[in-house]
C-alpha cells in the first residue's frame, strides 16, 4: 500500500478476489473514497461481511459483489476504479488473465495483482514487477 499511497485518498478501487477484504480495508483506511469487493466463495463473502461490520464501515462506502473476479473484470467499463487490487489464489493462472484483461481494457487507472514471484506472466508494455521473496506484485497503468 504504501507504493501507492498517494493515490488512494478521494479513489474509487476494486479489491478482486477479496477474500477477507483486507486489501480492499487497507485502502479504505488509507483514504479511499470507495471499494468494491468481488468475490464468489460464500465463505470468504461471509468473512468479509463479519470483517467490515466489526470495523463499522459507512454503507455508503463499499459494494460488495458476488461474482467471479475475472468475469467481473472483463465487463467491467473502462476506467470504472482509479485503483484495480487483485490477490487471486496462486497456481491457477488468475494473475495473468487478469493482466491481460487488464491490457485488453483497463477497468482502472492503475492496476496491482499478487502473485507468484515465480508465475509466467504476459509480456505487457508497462507491466513492473516487484519480488518480495516468493511473492510478487505486478503493476500496470492504463494508457493514456
Amino acid at each position: 500500500m504504501s507504493a501507492m499511497q498517494t493515490e488512494l485518498p478521494g479513489s474509487r478501487v476494486v479489491d478482486l478476489f477479496a477474500g477477507s477484504g483486507a486489501l480492499g480495508i487497507e485502502a479504505l483506511s488509507r483514504g479511499a473514497s470507495h471499494v468494491t469487493f468481488v468475490e464468489r466463495a460464500a465463505p470468504a463473502l461471509r468473512t468479509l461481511k463479519a470483517n467490515l461490520a466489526r470495523l463499522d464501515v459507512a454503507a455508503a462506502q463499499i459494494s460488495i459483489v458476488r461474482a467471479d473476479a475475472l468475469e467481473f473484470a472483463l465487463a467491467a467499463e473502462p476506467r470504472a476504479f482509479d485503483l484495480g487490487l487483485a490477490d487471486p489464489p496462486y497456481h491457477q493462472g488468475f494473475a495473468q488473465e487478469l493482466l491481460r484483461a487488464f491490457a485488453a481494457r483497463p477497468f482502472a487507472r492503475w492496476f496491482w495483482v499478487e502473485h507468484e514471484a515465480a508465475e509466467n506472466l504476459p509480456d505487457i508494455a508497462g507491466a513492473r514487477t516487484r519480488t518480495y521473496g516468493d511473492t510478487a506484485l505486478t503493476s500496470i497503468m492504463a494508457p493514456e
